[in-house]
């Protein structure tokens, strides 16, 4: 089964349900890049899997959660502009994994 690359972006408004869906997103092997980022590689089944467990953790007429995949030649296109990554949560090395 092959993987993709894959943004979870969220706005949250409840701390509990925050810290469950990034607690989701670090399971799932993703790594943190913003407060409300998370970046990696999963199989497509695992994609589906996280996206189902994000709805159940937060209350959809308030919160989103947005779930990207890319494949790995449009990944490559993306510009980061600015300041990009905090760098307090990810250092070049991981960056290196997916650019």
């Amino acid at each position: 089964m092959s993987s993709v690359l894959v943004w979870i972006i969220y706005d949250i408004v409840e701390d509990k349900a925050r810290a469950r869906v990034a607690k989701a997103c670090k399971q799932y092997g993703l790594e943190r890049v913003q407060k409300s980022a998370f970046l990696g590689k999963l199989k497509l089944n695992r994609f589906d899997e996280l996206a189902e467990k994000c709805l159940d953790l937060i209350d959809e007429d308030n919160d989103s959660v947005y779930l990207f995949p890319f494949c790995q030649d449009d990944f490559k296109k993306i510009k980061v502009l600015g300041q990009g990554f905090d760098k307090k949560l990810i250092n070049e090395e991981i960056l290196s994994k997916f650019f």
